[in-house]
């Protein structure tokens, strides 16, 4: 017997007319979560409301579309707790509950409310997977013997948990060595793998061979883990690992969406890994066993809606090998959004019908619109999905790839070929090995770069083979299956030959034009003749056996011997477009990485809906498989290809584009401003790029001239300038005066940005940090110590100008304002009697930049002046957090002006909220092994949450809950006021803030305080004591590393006892009136 007698009666389920449906979120974009529960979440609000529900959405992310207002009939920014989704319920009443859209922190949250008897109290109904099933699951233990109980092979495990009332930190360490040596030797011995209940993205696990690293592994697991155990499974490393995703409903009809192969073998994470699908070296035996026990799996389970299955297989000699079932989730998983891209399947769409009692032959395939939902997908062509890492903003992190996942988030790719789906998933990753391979030397090369699992592997392997490695060589170093490098080797001979002449085998290799021309030192003209042109092909899930609705769209070359490319109607290929309606092309932003998030995916698909309805077919142009914009009905035309001018001016010639937008991309779209124009000037197509020019960008991004322009209109600047050598740099330093901000222009999210304090620092950042040159300079800013940072995002139509929002920041100069805690409107007295000149100076921006659109401006307020940081007249991160605040949907009012609106027609209006707003962001220092957990200049932060209250100390204190680090209401605190950002720990300001903390805590010193934060002993840390906090981070202890924050601490505790204030965005009061009136 299965689960399913846990489950209501279907029939009763069937009815939704008038439900109230509770839909949790996944909260903020972090390392493990990432934006695939957004759109996950957004995909089944819609399937929700078609079935008739009334969908009551909680999330406490405003960078995502999800949280949009229209997005479900009533949207809840709050913290996910709880306290306040108890409370949400008790205002919403619903009838029943989708845990298994939102990640792990939604089932949690679900299963706790399950625990604390709200959902029972309320008559609230889990639906779809029974809460037994998500048990089953997580506790390792338990799924072990369900898998038994069916016959399906499991690696050898055991558990290692706390027993009732102890806790880890009074753990001695005989005890613990005691417990985990009889762990090893019931699974047979070192190495095993350590893996830890109830977490994200592998966190706390990892593959280990010495006993050391494994105690302090299980010691921290056991406190990570939301049920206190630790799962010590024998090691399958070296084998190859699968996924299988599956759908049933509660009729138990099921289906194999489809399955996904991992190029790297088992012992790498599977969301740090390279993803192939379908599976390309698994012998159709192999497939077809797996096939059967993951239908056999998850009906055992009872698992209703999608669900996620991972294999590890090996050839053992047998026609099928050798398999293991390593793990069930049930829930729609971060390969969900992978498969239903890849496929076209809408899985968590289908999950959430099939969650209200829909049979999957009742819902609609809307893809085909003849099949249903019962139909397996059948694909026709290689999907390759390559993951981001942030190795760029930490470069004291050891990047070795792992159990436990790293990256930030993802790229996928379609082509005919796997050379073709791989090269263009390199390309879209937007990712350069910070190697220079001629210092490389060959026995570095196969230590660092090929033994060793790194970002820079698939790199490594071509400059490899460019120095003659053999395939059995490279198989041997990496333990990647032959199939595999044998395509890498081809891709590598194809270069060569380019080199030398011959462009054809590049190209349909998937190698651009661009960079044919670039290897061959030949003019892309002449390559382009030479070669076969790019066409169009359509994701239909059925492998052309039905003709497809949707515009889902891939690039590929046409036959080898066909050249030149496809001009005019003939570039369209397979798509269904009108070619003679008014369209336009959105630039989108790409995989997720800290700097440029899933906050400009939200303006991407705010611009797509804007033009749609204005009656303007839009089209995106983006590879990210987690998001919105990517979504089979987003657009008009989506075309899932890297962002390059190259493949951008490929969709525009094929769908004929009248217009393109690179605003709303982040830096990845504005990237390829310039060389976009060109390419269409080069095709002499009739296409312009809307909005703001390419040269305002360009002005605004060069220091120089934005400076002179600054001085023209008498806006005062910190005093700075821009260096082009090192002599130049320390010459620039002295007359500004140290300290100073230095940092590399054009860059993404504070990289390599430092305040340095003489010229010595000055001298290493130059030599360490980036490498200065004419084409390359350094910018160097007088810093504006005790300034009060001011965020402003307007919106312009070339005249007039809307202030979408003003937001102060929490900390203060030195710290990157993307890491920065901010407040809407702002609170500070500095601030608000300087606000008009805050408008006179985004105004006169703007118009001086001829901003047609998004402009955001970066400003800083010291002893009444208002000095400009920087000007941006693009998006920017901070836009979805101002517009949830605010209700003023200012990435839309900006599509309809540069699409050709004033402002005045659209009536736009700004809009000042009555209640405080705080946007606080979330660290990934936790997954980041060795990184330094101090705010500072450098951008480090993966996502955001957003607490509202009536005054700034509460919406603190939600927002501090929110990102999941909760402020301790009582226990021990350290307040450490040694470094130079706090005062004096003996001046009259550094003894009131050791007293005020001392309200709330028992304020401690320790002589050895790493020992005492790992013995339990401490609550609450404020210091800048690297080694002290990278300890607190291990161990889970609540710090604050700057001054400005620990303020902010005390007021959210001095109002932690204020109601908890839970409100729709609806709801929330604002005023129409201008800001700085």
């Amino acid at each position: 017997m299965t689960d399913e007698a846990t489950v209501a009666d279907t029939d009763a389920a069937t009815d939704s007319e008038d439900r109230t449906i509770l839909l949790i979120g996944s909260g903020p974009i972090q390392i493990g979560q990432a934006a695939e529960f957004d759109y996950s979440g957004a995909q089944a609000c819609r399937a929700l409301q078609e079935e008739g529900a009334r969908v009551v959405l909680v999330n406490s992310n405003p960078a995502t579309i999800m949280t949009d207002p229209d997005m479900a009939d009533r949207v809840y920014i709050e913290p996910i707790t709880t306290e306040a989704i108890a409370e949400i319920i008790r205002k919403e009443r619903p009838d029943g509950v989708i845990a298994g859209l939102g990640g792990q922190t939604g089932l949690n949250v679900t299963a706790e409310l399950a625990e604390e008897g709200v959902l029972e109290e309320y008559d609230v109904e889990i639906m779809g997977t029974p809460l037994d099933t998500i048990y089953a699951t997580e506790d390792r233990d338990l799924f072990r013997k369900r898998m038994e109980k069916i016959g399906q092979p499991v690696p050898g495990s055991t558990t290692i948990s706390l027993d009732e009332g102890e806790e880890v930190s009074k753990i001695d360490e005989d005890s613990l060595r005691e417990r985990v040596e009889a762990a090893v030797d019931e699974v047979g011995g070192l190495p095993v793998i350590a893996r830890t209940t109830y977490t994200l993205g592998g966190s706390g696990s990892g593959v280990v061979d010495n006993m050391p690293e494994l105690l302090e592994r299980v010691r921290k697991g056991l406190r990570l883990s939301r049920n206190s155990e630790v799962l010590i499974t024998e090691s399958i490393a070296g084998w190859v690992e699968l996924e299988y995703e599956v759908m049933r409903d509660a009729d138990d009809s099921t289906i194999i969406i489809c399955n996904m192969e991992n190029l790297d073998p088992m012992g790498i994470h599977t969301g740090e890994s390279m993803v192939v699908t379908p599976s390309q070296v698994i012998p159709d035996d192999g497939h077809q066993e797996m096939r059967d026990a993951a239908l056999e799996v998850i009906r055992e389970l009872g698992i209703q809606g999608g669900c996620n299955i991972q294999f590890a297989w090996h050839d053992d000699g047998t026609p099928g090998g050798e398999y293991r079932v390593v793990e069930v989730n049930p829930r729609v998983s971060r390969s969900s959004a992978l498969a239903s891209k890849a496929t076209g399947y809408p899985i968590a769409r289908v999950t959430a019908k099939v969650a209200l009692g829909k049979r999957l032959h009742e819902i609609e395939n809307e893809i085909t619109g003849e099949t249903t939902a019962a139909f397996e997908p059948a694909i026709d062509y290689v999907v390759t999905k390559i993951p981001r890492w942030p190795k760029d903003k930490f470069g004291d992190v050891d990047f070795t790839l792992g159990t436990a996942m790293k990256s930030t988030g993802e790229a996928m790719s379609i082509g005919r070929t796997f050379e073709e789906s791989l090269l263009k998933a390199l390309r879209s990753t937007e990712y350069d090995p910070a190697v220079d391979w001629v210092d490389v030397d060959d026995e570095t090369l196969e230590a660092e770069h090929l033994a060793k699992p790194t970002p820079d592997r698939p790199y490594a392997m071509f400059e490899a083979f460019d120095r003659g490695y053999t395939v059995d060589d490279i198989v041997d170093l990496t333990g990647i299956k032959e199939w595999y490098v044998e395509r890498f080797e081809r891709i590598s001979t194809a270069v060569a030959n380019a080199a030398e002449g011959d462009f054809t085998g590049a190209a349909v290799k998937g190698v651009t034009n661009a960079e044919i021309a670039s290897t061959a030192g030949a003019d892309v003209s002449t390559v382009e003749t030479s070669v076969p042109g790019r066409t169009y092909k359509q994701v239909d899930t059925c492998a052309g056996e039905f003709a497809a609705q949707t515009p889902y769209y891939y690039s590929s070359r046409k036959p080898e011997y066909v050249t030149g490319p496809f001009e005019g109607a003939a570039a369209a290929g397979e798509l269904r477009v009108d070619r003679d309606v008014e369209s336009v092309v959105v630039v989108g932003g790409g995989p997720i990485r800290i700097g440029q998030g899933v906050e400009f995916d939200y303006c991407s698909v705010h611009a797509i809906q804007a033009l749609r309805e204005e009656g303007i077919d839009a089209h995106v142009v983006n590879n990210n498989p987690e998001t919105v914009s990517t979504d089979y009905d987003t657009s008009d035309g989506l075309f899932f290809e890297p962002i390059t001018a190259e493949e951008v001016a490929d969709v525009i010639e094929a769908a004929d584009a009248d217009g393109v937008m690179v605003q709303f991309g982040g830096q990845t779209s504005v990237n390829i401003g310039h060389p976009l124009e060109a390419e269409l000037q080069r095709r002499d197509l009739d296409c312009e790029i809307l909005g703001t020019s390419v040269d305002a960008m360009d002005l605004a991004e060069d220091r120089d001239r934005f400076n002179r322009l600054m001085d023209k209109r008498g806006i005062a600047q910190p005093e700075g300038g821009s260096a082009t050598s090192e002599a130049e740099a320390l010459e620039l330093a002295n007359s500004i005066g140290y300290p100073v901000l230095v940092r590399p222009s054009y860059v993404l999210g504070g990289r390599a940005m430092d305040v340095v304090y003489n010229d010595e620092d000055l001298k290493e950042y130059i030599e360490e940090a980036v490498r200065v040159s004419p084409d390359k300079p350094i910018l160097i800013d007088e810093f504006l110590d005790d300034a009060v940072e001011l965020d402003v995002d307007a919106v312009a139509d070339g005249e007039d100008v809307i202030i979408g929002g003003v937001m102060e920041h929490v900390e203060s100069a030195g710290v990157h304002s993307g890491d920065s805690a901010c407040m809407i409107p702002p609170q500070a007295d500095e601030v608000t009697g300087v606000m008009d000149r805050v408008r006179e100076v985004t105004v006169e921006i703007a118009r001086e930049l001829d901003t047609v659109g998004l402009l955001n401006v970066q400003l800083a307020v010291k002893d009444g002046t208002v000095y400009v940081l920087e000007a941006n007249p693009r998006s920017s991160r901070t836009v979805p957090f101002v517009s949830k605040a605010t209700g003023v949907p200012i990435a839309k009012l900006a599509a309809k002006v540069m699409a050709g609106h004033s402002l005045d027609e659209l009536d736009a209006r700004e809009q000042i909220p009555e209640k405080v707003s705080v946007k606080e962001v979330v660290l990934p220092f936790d997954r980041l092994p060795g990184s330094d957990p101090r705010l500072g200049p450098e951008m480090k932060s993966t996502g955001e949450v957003m607490g509202t209250a009536e005054h700034f100390g509460k919406a603190y204190e939600k927002a501090q809950s929110a990102t999941g680090k909760a402020i301790p209401s009582e226990g021990t605190a350290v307040i450490d006021l040694s470094a130079a950002e706090f005062p004096d720990p003996d001046s009259e300001a550094g003894q009131a803030l050791v007293d005020a903390f001392a309200e709330f805590y028992d304020v401690q010193a320790f002589d050895d305080l790493a020992e005492a934060i790992r013995r339990g002993e401490v609550d609450v840390i404020v210091s800048r004591n690297r080694d002290a906090l990278e300890v607190a981070v291990e161990e889970d202890v609540t710090y604050f590393s700057t001054h400005a924050s620990a303020k902010a601490v005390l007021e959210g505790l001095r109002h932690q006892d204020d109601p908890i204030d839970v409100q729709a965005t609806s709801d929330r009061p604002k005023v129409q009136k201008q800001w700085g009136e």
